[in-house]
Protein backbone atom coordinates (compact mmCIF):
# COMPACT_ATOMS: atom_id res chain seq x y z
CA UNK A 1 0.00 0.00 0.00
CA UNK A 2 1.48 2.91 -1.00
CA UNK A 3 0.34 6.47 -0.40
CA UNK A 4 0.09 8.96 -3.30
CA UNK A 5 1.59 12.30 -1.66
CA UNK A 6 1.69 14.16 -5.29
CA UNK A 7 -0.85 15.09 -7.81
CA UNK A 8 1.07 13.78 -10.71
CA UNK A 9 1.41 10.22 -9.55
CA UNK A 10 -2.23 10.14 -8.48
CA UNK A 11 -3.33 11.17 -11.38
CA UNK A 12 -1.34 8.46 -13.05
CA UNK A 13 -2.22 5.61 -10.04
CA UNK A 14 -5.89 6.81 -11.04
CA UNK A 15 -6.08 6.62 -15.38
CA UNK A 16 -3.77 3.22 -14.64
CA UNK A 17 -6.11 1.48 -12.13
CA UNK A 18 -8.93 2.32 -14.49
CA UNK A 19 -6.57 0.83 -18.01
CA UNK A 20 -5.88 -2.07 -15.86
CA UNK A 21 -9.29 -2.89 -14.04
CA UNK A 22 -11.07 -6.29 -14.64
CA UNK A 23 -14.64 -5.08 -15.78
CA UNK A 24 -17.84 -7.13 -15.02
CA UNK A 25 -20.57 -6.19 -17.86
CA UNK A 26 -23.61 -6.47 -15.57
CA UNK A 27 -26.08 -5.99 -18.78
CA UNK A 28 -25.71 -7.61 -22.23
CA UNK A 29 -28.45 -8.95 -25.10
CA UNK A 30 -25.53 -11.79 -25.46
CA UNK A 31 -25.71 -15.39 -25.68
CA UNK A 32 -23.29 -18.13 -26.01
CA UNK A 33 -21.92 -20.08 -29.12
CA UNK A 34 -23.49 -22.87 -28.20
CA UNK A 35 -27.27 -20.86 -28.75
CA UNK A 36 -25.72 -20.34 -32.75
CA UNK A 37 -27.38 -17.45 -34.88
CA UNK A 38 -28.21 -16.01 -31.71
CA UNK A 39 -25.22 -14.57 -31.08
CA UNK A 40 -24.51 -11.87 -33.52
CA UNK A 41 -21.32 -10.53 -34.45
CA UNK A 42 -18.79 -9.99 -37.52
CA UNK A 43 -18.64 -6.44 -39.30
CA UNK A 44 -21.94 -6.85 -41.56
CA UNK A 45 -24.20 -7.37 -37.71
CA UNK A 46 -22.21 -4.26 -36.00
CA UNK A 47 -23.45 -2.56 -39.10
CA UNK A 48 -26.58 -3.14 -39.12
CA UNK A 49 -27.17 -2.85 -35.12
CA UNK A 50 -30.44 -0.63 -34.81
CA UNK A 51 -28.78 2.58 -33.42
CA UNK A 52 -27.34 2.88 -36.57
CA UNK A 53 -29.93 1.62 -39.23
CA UNK A 54 -32.17 4.25 -37.25
CA UNK A 55 -29.31 6.83 -38.02
CA UNK A 56 -29.12 5.82 -41.51
CA UNK A 57 -32.88 6.90 -42.08
CA UNK A 58 -32.41 10.32 -40.98
CA UNK A 59 -30.04 11.00 -44.38
CA UNK A 60 -31.08 7.86 -46.77
CA UNK A 61 -32.30 8.50 -49.90
CA UNK A 62 -35.94 9.54 -50.23
CA UNK A 63 -36.78 6.02 -52.16
CA UNK A 64 -35.11 4.14 -49.59
CA UNK A 65 -37.95 2.54 -46.88
CA UNK A 66 -37.65 0.54 -43.70
CA UNK A 67 -39.46 -1.95 -45.60
CA UNK A 68 -37.28 -2.53 -48.64
CA UNK A 69 -34.35 -2.11 -46.37
CA UNK A 70 -35.40 -5.17 -44.21
CA UNK A 71 -35.68 -7.38 -47.48
CA UNK A 72 -32.15 -6.79 -48.29
CA UNK A 73 -29.40 -9.56 -47.72
CA UNK A 74 -27.73 -8.59 -44.14
CA UNK A 75 -24.48 -7.26 -46.69
CA UNK A 76 -26.32 -5.38 -48.67
CA UNK A 77 -28.02 -3.34 -45.41
CA UNK A 78 -24.41 -3.04 -44.55
CA UNK A 79 -23.24 -1.35 -47.83
CA UNK A 80 -26.07 1.03 -46.92
CA UNK A 81 -24.90 2.06 -43.61
CA UNK A 82 -21.55 2.04 -44.21
CA UNK A 83 -21.93 4.27 -47.58
CA UNK A 84 -24.45 7.25 -45.96
CA UNK A 85 -23.49 6.90 -42.20
CA UNK A 86 -19.67 6.42 -41.83
CA UNK A 87 -18.28 7.32 -45.50
CA UNK A 88 -20.58 10.36 -46.70
CA UNK A 89 -20.82 11.83 -42.91
CA UNK A 90 -17.73 11.06 -41.27
CA UNK A 91 -18.76 8.49 -38.70
CA UNK A 92 -19.26 10.94 -36.05
CA UNK A 93 -21.95 10.13 -34.27
CA UNK A 94 -21.26 7.40 -31.12
CA UNK A 95 -22.41 4.59 -32.95
CA UNK A 96 -20.40 5.01 -35.90
CA UNK A 97 -17.79 6.02 -33.46
CA UNK A 98 -17.81 2.43 -31.88
CA UNK A 99 -17.48 0.31 -35.05
CA UNK A 100 -14.37 2.32 -36.02
CA UNK A 101 -13.10 2.00 -32.48
CA UNK A 102 -13.95 -1.74 -32.71
CA UNK A 103 -12.33 -2.51 -35.90
CA UNK A 104 -9.19 -0.67 -35.38
CA UNK A 105 -8.40 -2.43 -31.84
CA UNK A 106 -9.22 -5.63 -33.37
CA UNK A 107 -6.02 -4.55 -35.71
CA UNK A 108 -8.02 -4.17 -38.47
CA UNK A 109 -7.03 -1.16 -41.19
CA UNK A 110 -10.66 1.12 -40.85
CA UNK A 111 -8.65 4.37 -42.15
CA UNK A 112 -8.07 2.08 -45.95
CA UNK A 113 -12.25 2.13 -46.14
CA UNK A 114 -11.93 -1.83 -47.17
CA UNK A 115 -15.06 -3.01 -45.91
CA UNK A 116 -14.34 -6.00 -48.33
CA UNK A 117 -11.16 -7.02 -46.94
CA UNK A 118 -12.73 -6.54 -43.23
CA UNK A 119 -15.40 -8.67 -44.17
CA UNK A 120 -12.39 -11.24 -45.52
CA UNK A 121 -11.06 -11.06 -42.05
CA UNK A 122 -13.90 -11.78 -40.18
CA UNK A 123 -14.82 -15.02 -42.52
CA UNK A 124 -11.85 -16.41 -41.07
CA UNK A 125 -12.50 -16.41 -37.24
CA UNK A 126 -13.96 -19.02 -35.10
CA UNK A 127 -17.38 -18.08 -32.58
CA UNK A 128 -15.78 -19.84 -29.45
CA UNK A 129 -12.09 -18.24 -29.85
CA UNK A 130 -13.03 -15.21 -31.16
CA UNK A 131 -15.65 -14.75 -28.02
CA UNK A 132 -12.56 -14.89 -25.88
CA UNK A 133 -10.39 -12.89 -28.19
CA UNK A 134 -13.05 -10.04 -27.65
CA UNK A 135 -13.93 -10.71 -24.06
CA UNK A 136 -9.79 -10.32 -23.83
CA UNK A 137 -9.92 -6.62 -25.75
CA UNK A 138 -12.78 -5.53 -23.73
CA UNK A 139 -11.03 -6.70 -20.26
CA UNK A 140 -13.97 -8.36 -18.92
CA UNK A 141 -14.37 -11.01 -16.42
CA UNK A 142 -17.55 -11.74 -17.78
CA UNK A 143 -21.00 -10.62 -18.85
CA UNK A 144 -24.42 -11.03 -17.72
CA UNK A 145 -27.12 -11.88 -20.76
CA UNK A 146 -30.82 -11.42 -21.15
CA UNK A 147 -32.67 -14.66 -21.14
CA UNK A 148 -36.55 -14.77 -22.12
CA UNK A 149 -38.55 -17.45 -21.21
CA UNK A 150 -41.04 -16.53 -23.54
CA UNK A 151 -38.75 -16.27 -26.82
CA UNK A 152 -39.39 -19.54 -28.89
CA UNK A 153 -35.44 -19.53 -30.52
CA UNK A 154 -34.10 -19.02 -26.85
CA UNK A 155 -36.41 -22.03 -25.25
CA UNK A 156 -34.83 -24.40 -27.62
CA UNK A 157 -31.14 -24.15 -26.49
CA UNK A 158 -32.31 -24.20 -23.42
CA UNK A 159 -34.08 -27.06 -23.57
CA UNK A 160 -31.84 -28.75 -25.46
CA UNK A 161 -29.84 -28.70 -22.49
CA UNK A 162 -26.80 -26.30 -24.25
CA UNK A 163 -24.79 -24.89 -21.75
CA UNK A 164 -23.75 -21.07 -21.60
CA UNK A 165 -19.97 -19.93 -21.61
CA UNK A 166 -18.02 -19.82 -18.78
CA UNK A 167 -17.59 -15.78 -19.68
CA UNK A 168 -21.13 -15.49 -20.34
CA UNK A 169 -23.68 -15.83 -17.02
CA UNK A 170 -27.56 -15.61 -17.27
CA UNK A 171 -29.92 -13.21 -16.30
CA UNK A 172 -34.30 -14.11 -16.50
CA UNK A 173 -35.78 -11.68 -18.68
CA UNK A 174 -39.86 -11.24 -17.46
CA UNK A 175 -40.76 -8.44 -19.56
CA UNK A 176 -43.99 -10.63 -21.53
CA UNK A 177 -44.98 -12.09 -17.91
CA UNK A 178 -45.09 -8.45 -16.46
CA UNK A 179 -46.38 -6.09 -19.32
CA UNK A 180 -48.20 -9.15 -21.73
CA UNK A 181 -49.68 -11.31 -18.71
CA UNK A 182 -52.36 -12.94 -21.45
CA UNK A 183 -49.53 -13.85 -23.76
CA UNK A 184 -47.43 -15.07 -21.00
CA UNK A 185 -50.34 -16.97 -19.46
CA UNK A 186 -51.06 -18.89 -23.10
CA UNK A 187 -47.58 -19.56 -23.25
CA UNK A 188 -47.01 -21.01 -19.76
CA UNK A 189 -50.55 -22.83 -19.94
CA UNK A 190 -48.48 -24.45 -23.45
CA UNK A 191 -45.86 -25.76 -21.10
CA UNK A 192 -48.32 -27.24 -19.06
CA UNK A 193 -48.76 -24.57 -16.36
CA UNK A 194 -52.24 -23.67 -15.29
CA UNK A 195 -52.31 -20.11 -15.91
CA UNK A 196 -55.41 -18.36 -17.03
CA UNK A 197 -55.08 -15.69 -19.49
CA UNK A 198 -57.55 -13.00 -18.19
CA UNK A 199 -56.82 -11.00 -15.07
CA UNK A 200 -60.25 -9.31 -15.15
CA UNK A 201 -62.29 -12.17 -15.94
CA UNK A 202 -65.11 -13.48 -13.04
CA UNK A 203 -63.80 -17.06 -13.96
CA UNK A 204 -60.23 -16.23 -13.38
CA UNK A 205 -58.30 -17.82 -10.43
CA UNK A 206 -56.08 -15.70 -9.29
CA UNK A 207 -53.85 -17.31 -6.29
CA UNK A 208 -53.60 -20.95 -8.67
CA UNK A 209 -52.71 -19.13 -11.93
CA UNK A 210 -50.30 -16.26 -10.04
CA UNK A 211 -48.81 -19.80 -7.93
CA UNK A 212 -48.26 -21.21 -11.22
CA UNK A 213 -46.58 -18.32 -12.53
CA UNK A 214 -43.92 -18.15 -9.99
CA UNK A 215 -43.21 -22.07 -10.01
CA UNK A 216 -42.80 -21.63 -13.97
CA UNK A 217 -39.98 -18.92 -12.96
CA UNK A 218 -38.49 -20.71 -9.92
CA UNK A 219 -38.54 -23.75 -12.98
CA UNK A 220 -36.81 -21.58 -15.09
CA UNK A 221 -34.31 -20.72 -12.36
CA UNK A 222 -33.33 -24.24 -11.83
CA UNK A 223 -32.37 -24.34 -15.43
CA UNK A 224 -30.62 -21.47 -16.36
CA UNK A 225 -29.34 -20.02 -12.74
CA UNK A 226 -29.58 -16.60 -13.52
CA UNK A 227 -27.86 -14.08 -11.69
CA UNK A 228 -30.93 -11.53 -10.92
CA UNK A 229 -35.32 -11.08 -12.67
CA UNK A 230 -35.04 -8.25 -15.26
CA UNK A 231 -37.92 -6.10 -16.92
CA UNK A 232 -37.93 -3.02 -19.09
CA UNK A 233 -40.77 -0.67 -17.99
CA UNK A 234 -41.89 1.72 -19.89
CA UNK A 235 -42.28 5.64 -19.02
CA UNK A 236 -45.85 5.43 -17.85
CA UNK A 237 -44.65 3.11 -15.01
CA UNK A 238 -46.09 3.32 -11.52
CA UNK A 239 -46.28 1.51 -8.50
CA UNK A 240 -48.04 0.56 -6.08
CA UNK A 241 -51.64 0.35 -9.33
CA UNK A 242 -53.99 -1.83 -9.66
CA UNK A 243 -53.17 -2.46 -12.83
CA UNK A 244 -52.31 -5.93 -14.33
CA UNK A 245 -48.52 -5.31 -14.29
CA UNK A 246 -48.78 -3.99 -10.52
CA UNK A 247 -50.68 -7.53 -9.93
CA UNK A 248 -48.39 -9.63 -11.46
CA UNK A 249 -45.17 -7.34 -9.84
CA UNK A 250 -46.96 -7.91 -6.53
CA UNK A 251 -48.39 -11.51 -6.71
CA UNK A 252 -45.90 -13.01 -9.00
CA UNK A 253 -42.15 -11.07 -9.37
CA UNK A 254 -41.23 -9.76 -5.91
CA UNK A 255 -42.42 -13.37 -4.09
CA UNK A 256 -40.83 -14.99 -6.45
CA UNK A 257 -37.38 -12.43 -6.02
CA UNK A 258 -38.18 -13.61 -2.54
CA UNK A 259 -38.33 -17.00 -2.51
CA UNK A 260 -35.67 -17.17 -4.77
CA UNK A 261 -33.24 -14.78 -3.40
CA UNK A 262 -33.05 -12.85 -6.33
CA UNK A 263 -32.33 -8.95 -7.34
CA UNK A 264 -34.87 -7.95 -9.68
CA UNK A 265 -32.83 -5.58 -12.48
CA UNK A 266 -35.90 -2.81 -13.59
CA UNK A 267 -34.89 -0.73 -16.73
CA UNK A 268 -37.15 2.20 -16.95
CA UNK A 269 -38.21 5.13 -19.54
CA UNK A 270 -39.02 3.77 -22.80
CA UNK A 271 -41.81 4.84 -25.73
CA UNK A 272 -42.29 1.18 -27.87
CA UNK A 273 -42.59 2.11 -31.30
CA UNK A 274 -42.53 5.32 -31.38
CA UNK A 275 -41.67 4.36 -35.49
CA UNK A 276 -42.76 1.02 -35.58
CA UNK A 277 -41.40 0.82 -38.97
CA UNK A 278 -37.87 0.80 -37.55
CA UNK A 279 -38.44 -1.91 -35.67
CA UNK A 280 -36.35 -2.43 -32.72
CA UNK A 281 -34.72 1.33 -33.50
CA UNK A 282 -37.78 2.90 -33.29
CA UNK A 283 -38.31 3.00 -29.65
CA UNK A 284 -37.95 6.19 -28.48
CA UNK A 285 -37.43 8.14 -24.53
CA UNK A 286 -39.48 9.51 -22.09
CA UNK A 287 -39.12 10.80 -18.74
CA UNK A 288 -40.76 8.26 -15.54
CA UNK A 289 -41.77 8.84 -11.99
CA UNK A 290 -39.09 8.02 -10.14
CA UNK A 291 -41.23 7.44 -7.33
CA UNK A 292 -42.19 4.48 -8.62
CA UNK A 293 -39.09 3.02 -7.79
CA UNK A 294 -39.30 4.71 -4.40
CA UNK A 295 -42.22 3.05 -3.27
CA UNK A 296 -40.98 -0.92 -5.09
CA UNK A 297 -37.87 -0.15 -2.50
CA UNK A 298 -39.74 1.05 0.67
CA UNK A 299 -42.56 -2.11 0.41
CA UNK A 300 -39.81 -4.34 -0.05
CA UNK A 301 -36.99 -4.04 1.96
CA UNK A 302 -35.81 -7.43 1.61
CA UNK A 303 -35.70 -7.14 -1.91
CA UNK A 304 -32.67 -6.21 -3.53
CA UNK A 305 -33.42 -3.62 -6.63
CA UNK A 306 -30.70 -3.25 -9.92
CA UNK A 307 -32.38 0.15 -11.55
CA UNK A 308 -31.13 2.10 -14.59
CA UNK A 309 -33.28 4.69 -16.51
CA UNK A 310 -33.24 6.30 -19.72
CA UNK A 311 -34.42 9.56 -19.72
CA UNK A 312 -31.24 12.25 -18.96
CA UNK A 313 -34.12 14.55 -16.91
CA UNK A 314 -34.79 11.51 -14.16
CA UNK A 315 -31.00 10.84 -13.37
CA UNK A 316 -30.51 13.51 -10.45
CA UNK A 317 -33.86 12.53 -8.71
CA UNK A 318 -32.87 8.40 -8.89
CA UNK A 319 -29.08 9.61 -7.74
CA UNK A 320 -30.83 10.81 -4.65
CA UNK A 321 -33.17 7.94 -4.63
CA UNK A 322 -30.51 5.51 -4.18
CA UNK A 323 -29.28 7.65 -1.23
CA UNK A 324 -32.43 6.99 0.89
CA UNK A 325 -32.36 3.18 0.29
CA UNK A 326 -29.87 0.56 0.67
CA UNK A 327 -31.44 -2.04 -1.28
CA UNK A 328 -31.38 0.00 -4.52
CA UNK A 329 -28.24 -0.29 -6.49
CA UNK A 330 -27.97 2.26 -9.49
CA UNK A 331 -26.34 0.82 -12.98
CA UNK A 332 -25.32 1.77 -16.34
CA UNK A 333 -26.21 4.59 -18.66
CA UNK A 334 -28.83 3.13 -20.80
CA UNK A 335 -29.35 3.25 -24.44
CA UNK A 336 -29.63 6.69 -25.24
CA UNK A 337 -27.24 8.23 -22.59
CA UNK A 338 -24.75 5.64 -23.15
CA UNK A 339 -22.77 8.08 -24.78
CA UNK A 340 -19.91 10.25 -24.24
CA UNK A 341 -21.70 13.25 -22.91
CA UNK A 342 -23.91 12.07 -20.78
CA UNK A 343 -22.33 8.97 -19.21
CA UNK A 344 -19.32 11.92 -17.96
CA UNK A 345 -22.16 13.79 -16.21
CA UNK A 346 -23.69 11.24 -14.74
CA UNK A 347 -20.92 9.47 -13.27
CA UNK A 348 -19.61 12.89 -11.84
CA UNK A 349 -23.34 13.29 -10.77
CA UNK A 350 -23.26 9.46 -8.81
CA UNK A 351 -19.73 10.18 -7.61
CA UNK A 352 -20.59 13.57 -5.95
CA UNK A 353 -23.77 11.84 -4.19
CA UNK A 354 -23.13 8.53 -3.70
CA UNK A 355 -19.03 7.95 -3.84
CA UNK A 356 -18.31 4.63 -5.65
CA UNK A 357 -21.32 2.62 -4.93
CA UNK A 358 -22.77 2.34 -7.90
CA UNK A 359 -22.30 0.34 -11.06
CA UNK A 360 -20.98 3.28 -14.06
CA UNK A 361 -21.87 1.85 -16.82
CA UNK A 362 -23.25 -1.60 -18.67
CA UNK A 363 -22.47 -1.92 -22.51
CA UNK A 364 -26.06 -3.60 -23.51
CA UNK A 365 -24.70 -4.89 -26.05
CA UNK A 366 -26.44 -6.73 -28.71
CA UNK A 367 -23.11 -7.53 -31.02
CA UNK A 368 -20.64 -8.90 -29.40
CA UNK A 369 -18.03 -6.94 -31.00
CA UNK A 370 -19.29 -4.15 -29.27
CA UNK A 371 -17.90 -5.13 -26.02
CA UNK A 372 -14.33 -3.22 -27.10
CA UNK A 373 -15.85 -0.03 -28.16
CA UNK A 374 -18.49 0.53 -25.34
CA UNK A 375 -15.80 0.09 -23.03
CA UNK A 376 -12.63 1.56 -24.57
CA UNK A 377 -15.07 4.70 -24.27
CA UNK A 378 -16.09 4.36 -21.05
CA UNK A 379 -12.83 3.57 -19.68
CA UNK A 380 -11.63 6.89 -21.16
CA UNK A 381 -14.56 8.47 -19.60
CA UNK A 382 -14.22 7.14 -16.06
CA UNK A 383 -10.42 7.61 -15.81
CA UNK A 384 -11.06 11.38 -16.59
CA UNK A 385 -13.58 11.66 -14.28
CA UNK A 386 -12.44 9.89 -11.10
CA UNK A 387 -9.02 11.92 -12.04
CA UNK A 388 -10.70 15.26 -11.47
CA UNK A 389 -12.25 13.62 -8.24
CA UNK A 390 -8.93 12.86 -7.02
CA UNK A 391 -7.25 15.87 -7.65
CA UNK A 392 -9.79 17.76 -5.89
CA UNK A 393 -9.32 15.37 -2.80
CA UNK A 394 -5.91 15.48 -2.87
CA UNK A 395 -6.58 19.29 -2.35
CA UNK A 396 -8.99 19.10 0.11
CA UNK A 397 -6.03 17.83 2.28
CA UNK A 398 -6.61 13.33 1.80
CA UNK A 399 -3.96 11.59 0.53
CA UNK A 400 -5.47 8.37 -1.46
CA UNK A 401 -3.33 5.32 -1.59
CA UNK A 402 -3.00 3.22 -4.35
CA UNK A 403 -4.95 0.36 -2.61
CA UNK A 404 -7.90 3.11 -2.40
CA UNK A 405 -8.17 3.91 -5.60
CA UNK A 406 -7.76 0.46 -7.47
CA UNK A 407 -10.79 -0.50 -5.22
CA UNK A 408 -13.11 2.50 -6.50
CA UNK A 409 -12.20 1.55 -9.43
CA UNK A 410 -13.06 -2.02 -9.57
CA UNK A 411 -16.55 -0.79 -7.45
CA UNK A 412 -17.38 0.82 -10.23
CA UNK A 413 -16.43 -1.40 -12.57
CA UNK A 414 -18.37 -4.30 -10.91
CA UNK A 415 -17.14 -4.87 -7.50
CA UNK A 416 -19.80 -2.55 -6.40
CA UNK A 417 -22.29 -4.76 -8.26
CA UNK A 418 -20.97 -7.93 -7.02
CA UNK A 419 -21.22 -6.69 -3.67
CA UNK A 420 -24.59 -5.67 -3.51
CA UNK A 421 -26.45 -8.60 -3.40
CA UNK A 422 -25.11 -9.60 -0.08
CA UNK A 423 -25.84 -6.25 1.74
Amino acid sequence: MTVLNDPATLDSTVRKAVADATITDIHTHLFPPSHGNLLLWNVDEMLTYHYLVAELFTMAPSGLTPADFRKMPKCRQADLVWEHVLLRRGALSEAARGVVTTLNKLGLDIGGRDLAGIRKWFAQQKTESYLVKVFELAGLDYAVMTNDPFQPAEVEHWRAGRPPHELLKPALRIDTLVSNWPAAAGMMTAAGYETAAMLEADSFDEARSFKEARRFLADWAKKIKPVYLAVSLPSDFAYPTDQPRGRVLNNVIIPAARELHLPIAMMIGTRRRANPALGDGGDAVGVADVSAVQNICAENPDIKFLVTMLSRVNQHELCVCARKFGNLHLFGCWWFCNTPSIIEEMTKMRLELLGANFTANHSDARVLDLLISKWSHTRDIVADVLADKYRLLFQAGWHPTDDEVRRSVRNLLGGAYEEFPAK
